[in-house]
């Protein structure tokens, strides 16, 4: 008797034989219906004994790259640049009033633009700087007027909230020539003015001074720098530093304005 496992061996190898075998068998009335339909009878295309050869698909043309106006503004300026280099290397006729003409119209364009610029600030009031800070020597003055005004009327208030620190030095000649101009601006505004002495010294416009004793660092000030000016905010407890070096009356009043009643960016 056949061992099994044995007997189960030689099916396993068998099969794949008998597979191929019967392929071959169904293939061959296949291939002899070809021979005898397209190679006897030859009766062509309709019978498929002629493969139709697939149509290529049309492909879809490409769009032009688009180009943007800021490469056309390259190409002008490069163009421009050439031209000149061109004229200046090479001074010909020809090459002067190439450049000469192109110049003149890209001049030409730009005028273009300035007076449509213009156009659209004169028609849209939202476009129009102008409005808010007039350069018109009649719109100026009212607008110089206007302002004015309103910093006096802060000024005049500024004393219910602020104060103001003075550091000075009697070796100092920039606060030989910035006291007076704090103490008439104080006394105008009847504003409190506490002086620092930074080197002991006296000051013939604030007898009443104190010496120094370790105030600016506490208020944030560049150490040794005088004249220096701090306003002192009473409700927040905070100071407000001011500015250094000589300032003139107007510039000390527009400072202490513009600090206390206009927000960053507001004014501009």
């Amino acid at each position: 008797m056949l061992d099994l496992p044995v007997l189960a061996m030689c099916l396993a190898a068998l099969l794949p034989v008998r597979a191929v075998a019967q392929e071959a068998h169904q293939a061959e009335p296949a291939a002899s219906a070809d021979s005898l339909y397209c190679e006897q009878r030859r009766l062509g295309y309709w019978f498929y004994c002629v493969k139709p050869v697939p149509a290529d698909e049309p492909q879809m043309a490409q769009p032009p790259a688009q180009v943007t106006a800021t490469q056309e503004l390259d190409a002008v300026t490069g163009e421009l640049r050439e031209l000149k280099a061109r004229a200046i290397l090479y001074p010909t006729p020809e090459n002067v009033t190439a450049y000469i003409r192109f110049q003149r119209a890209q001049l030409d364009r730009a005028s273009l633009f300035s007076d449509v610029w213009q156009r659209a600030i004169w028609q849209d009031p939202e476009l129009d700087y102008t409005l808010e800070r007039p350069v018109g020597a009649l719109a100026k003055k009212q607008w110089q007027d206007a302002r004015a005004a309103d910093r006096d009327a802060v000024m005049a208030r500024l004393s219910e909230r602020y104060g103001l620190f003075y550091f000075f030095a009697q070796t100092c000649g920039a606060c030989e020539v910035m006291s007076p101009i704090v103490r008439s601006v104080a006394d105008r505004w009847h504003i409190t003015v506490r002086a620092i002495s930074t080197d002991g010294g006296p000051s013939r416009h604030f007898p009443d001074y104190k010496v120094e004793s370790g105030q600016r660092p506490r208020m944030g000030l560049e150490p040794g720098i005088t004249p220096a000016l701090v306003l002192w905010d009473s409700v927040a407890r905070r100071p407000i530093p001011i500015g250094y070096g000589v300032l003139s009356a107007d510039e000390l009043q527009d400072r202490i304005y513009l600090l206390t009643s206009k927000e960053a960016g507001h004014d501009y």
